[in-house]
Parts: structure tokens; sequence; C-alpha cells
């Protein structure tokens, strides 16, 4: 077959990118076309600094990324795009009048309107009751506590209100004018049923949540229609079908883990770390909430079991902290500098409050070990170490309840994204887990929002070929355990 070129439109935290993917058939390569950067703006309110998106930025950057790829693909091989698809993270939403007027910049996970949340929320409605209805866990940030911090504050952007749209549902909406949810971005908010893939009407209500503002949802790999005329006229993207592929960034880098078998769990490393199995159906019962993990939508009828583990965000912050300090530090120095550090010294938790928001990670690092009555880390390299055990450690734990939920062992640990790029951490992994470790491939959402893309226009049949596609396309690289007495008494520790 003559080769296909998908646009994959990846939107992350700290930034973006637009990749096209070509597909002849039997493998398929990525290649790069923009990249941008992406952060939190803080601007002046009566609440005092607040943290925003700058969300028509990022519509720029994904028409530049649009307007590259149709040049690129023209001048290298003389076929156009067959169609283009957006992911981007989870949670956050803007708000659209009736005219489709955007109210007002998004709101960033992480601004502190949501401190409190829980606890009002539990007010109106019990745990018990939230997480049945819904399947998620509870997190802070989640959408449903960002919006009962506008019930809260009386918000009047919530009052005028006719429609609410996920960061890439937004995207989507300029790009092709249609006002839907796809349901994998959708079942990040804590807001959605798991089980009948609708709004939970009746919790939004207690909850004093306007359940109307919530639109339609549509399945992963939809096909939303072709770009809007002007649009097309900006880019010279004439024609382009847009697709829904996974929009959740981890529902399409889930898509691309190239696994033989469902004997499997994986780990999507970035920013966050989330770590899960796929499931045919919701787990919600007393051990899921106990375990506070999560029923998020996957790909092709999938449910994604899975935990949120802050990952590289608090490593992210410590080299952010150097830099300031000293001048340019690589990833590389980073890893070096951990690998020769002492085993052991401490342990943090990474989700703890502390190391949840932007600031001076190394201090608040040895501040926290200093509070736990650990040894405090003397030098970045130990500093690293800690941060890489940890989470390392952390993926054991999770992975345990994983194991408990299923009622199985799973045999080996997928890990996929930027994060895999750490050897030192996936081979901490392996140690941790006591789990054969396959890493890669490094560009995981790309290569499953492509391959949603290819399953939605016919070029593949099923998510396993398209599974098949991604083994023959990408180098992966496996770790075995090593060490395992070690690291198991590190985790009686850590525990």
């Amino acid at each position: 077959m003559a080769t296909q070129n998908y646009l994959a439109l990846d939107l992350g935290a700290s930034g973006g990118r637009a990749i096209v993917g070509r597909f002849d058939g039997e493998r398929l390569t990525l290649k790069e076309v923009h990249r941008f950067a992406n952060g939190p703006v803080a601007l002046p309110t009566a609440y005092g600094a607040s943290l925003y998106w700058d969300a028509t930025r990022l519509y720029s950057e994904v028409k530049e990324g649009l307007a590259r790829a149709v040049a690129i693909c023209a001048d290298a091989t003389g076929h156009g795009l067959v169609s283009a698809g957006l992911d981007a993270w989870g949670l956050d939403f803007a708000l659209l009048d009736r005219a489709g007027v955007l109210l007002g910049n998004p709101y960033h996970y992480r601004d502190g309107r949501t401190d409190g949340m829980i606890e009002e929320a539990f007010r109106r409605v019990s745990r018990e009751e939230i997480f049945a209805a819904t399947g998620i866990q509870f997190m802070q940030i989640n959408s449903l506590y960002q919006l009962l911090a506008m019930v809260w504050r009386d918000d009047p952007a919530l009052k005028v209100a006719e429609t609410l749209l996920f960061i890439p549902d937004l995207l989507n909406f300029w790009l092709t004018g249609r006002k839907v949810s796809e349901r994998t971005i959708a079942s990040t908010s804590q807001c959605l049923d798991p089980f009948t893939g609708e709004w939970a009407g009746s919790l939004l209500d207690r909850m004093g949540i306007p359940a109307a503002i919530f639109p339609k949802v549509v399945a992963p790999g939809t096909v939303l229609g072709e770009l809007l005329p002007h649009i097309a006229a900006e880019t010279g993207a004439e024609g382009l079908t847009v697709v829904a592929p996974g929009c959740h960034d981890t529902a399409s880098a889930v898509a691309a883990v190239p696994a033989k078998s469902d004997d499997y769990a994986y780990l999507s490393s970035g920013t966050w770390s989330l770590m899960g199995i796929e499931s045919s159906r919701p787990v919600v019962n007393d051990q899921s909430l106990a375990f506070n993990v999560t029923n998020e939508g996957g790909v092709c009828d999938t449910i994604r079991l899975l935990k949120n583990i802050t990952g590289l965000w608090v490593i992210q912050e410590c080299r952010r902290a150097w830099i300031q300090e000293s001048g340019p530090l690589s990833w590389d120095q980073i890893v070096d500098m951990a690998a020769l550090a002492p085993a052991f010294t401490a342990f943090i938790d990474v989700d703890a409050r502390e190391f949840a928001t932007p600031g001076n990670m190394p201090a608040r690092i040895c501040a926290y070990c200093e509070a736990t009555r650990q040894p405090v880390p003397q030098d970045r390299g130990t500093v690293a170490r800690v941060v890489f055990e940890s989470l390392a450690l952390k993926y054991r734990r999770t992975l345990e309840m994983l194991d408990q939920l299923a009622f199985r062992r799973h045999a080996v640990l997928h890990i996929v994204g930027g994060g895999t790029q750490n050897r030192l951490l996936s081979q901490f992994a392996a140690n941790a887990t006591g789990r054969p470790v396959v890493a890669g491939p490094i560009e995981a959402t790309a290569a499953g929002n492509a391959l949603m893309q290819m399953l939605a226009t016919g070029a593949i049949s099923s998510l396993a070929e398209g599974r098949a596609v991604i083994r023959c396309s990408f180098d992966t690289e496996e770790f075995e355990p090593q060490d395992t007495d070690a690291w198991d008494e590190a985790y009686a520790r850590f525990s």
C-alpha cells in the first residue's frame, strides 16, 4: 500500500508536539515537525495569584503544527495527510457561553482553589457514593472538585456557561465546530459513570454543579469531521479529517503498549506516572475504593484500571532549582550522579502534599527526610537517587494493589513514554517489582494517537493488529530484576 500520513497533535503539561506518523502497511515511523513549550500562567485575582493555561496560544501552536505537517508531507512524499488527531492531559476544562465564546482561560489543575474541596464534597455526598457513581480515585485536582470550587465561590462564569469542554475537546471544537467530549478524556473528570459512559447527573446535581453544561460523549476513534474552512485555508489542510483518538494522552499511550498478551501491567512514565492494567469492565468495590484506584476509559471498549502517581514532576522541579542555582544541567548528568550515589539513603512519598506544587524541591525533600527522621541527602546525586528509588518502590506498592484487584500476578511491566529514556529508573523498577520490565516506545502517546486514526480510517482493523504494528516499528529494551533481596529490605522500610 502507498504510505499514509497521520498527524498526532500531542499536548502535555510542559510542552506539545506535532508528529507525523507514516504507515506503509507494515511499519509506523514518526517524525516530529513542531515542538512548543507549555506551562501555567499566574494572574492576579480577588483570591490571590491564580494559575491558568494560555488556551489561545495552544490553539495557535496547533495550527502551526498543522501547517508544518502539510508542508513537510507534500515536500517529502507527495502524499497529503489522511487525518489529524489531538490528545492532551486530563482534568482541566474550559467554559463556553451560548455563542460558543470562551469564558476566560482554563484554570491549571495545580491552582490552589481546590484546597479543601474534597472535604466540602464529602459534606454533600459520601466518599462511598462518589466512588460508586464514578469509579475514580480521589485527588483534589479532579474536575469534580475544580467545579465544586466554582460552585462554592459562586463563580459568575458557571452561571452563564452553556458548555463545558475539556482541553482536547475545546481544541477539537475550535478545529471542527463540534462540541463533544471524547470518552477517555471525559472519564478523568470524576463526573462520568464508568458503567454507562454517560455523565453522573445525580451526583452533579447533589454537588450543585449544572449537569446541562456537559456535552455529548463520543467514543475514542470517532471521526469528528473536516477542518473548518478558515482553518483549512490558513494551514493548507483543505479537506483534512479530524479524528478523536484517545483524547486523554494516557489512553493513547496505553493503546501503543507493545504487549503480546494480556498478562501485563503498564506504566506511562512522564511528569505523571500512570500505572495500571486493562480491564473489560470497571472494578468498583470496597477494595478498589480502599486502594484509591481509578477506572478511566480506554480505547476499544476497555477500562484503564490505574493509579495516578506523581512521576518525574519531583525531579523536574529539582532540576529547575539546580539550574537556577548554578546553570545548565542535563538529564544525563542527573542520572549519572544518581547512579554513583549511595543506595537507600532515605525515601519520600512522591504523592505527599509537600511535593505537589512548584517550588524549591530539593529543599522540600531534605525537610521531608528530616521530619520523618531519616538521613538527609547531602548532595544532588543523593537527592536524585532518593527520588528514583522512591518512585520505583511506589511502583511496586501500586502493582501489588493491581494484582490483588485482578486476582492474579502480572508477569511483566511495560513502561512507555518519555520516562523510558531514564534507564536507571527502568532498572530500579525491575529491581523493586521483581519482574521483567520492557521499556518503549518512547513516543507511545503519538504512536497510539496515530494508531487510533489508522483504526478510524480503516488502515488497520483492530487494536491487536495495531499493537503488532507497534512491536515491529519501535525498539524496546528489557530489564531483568537485580539485587532483589536488598530491594525487598528497602521496600519493608519504605512501607
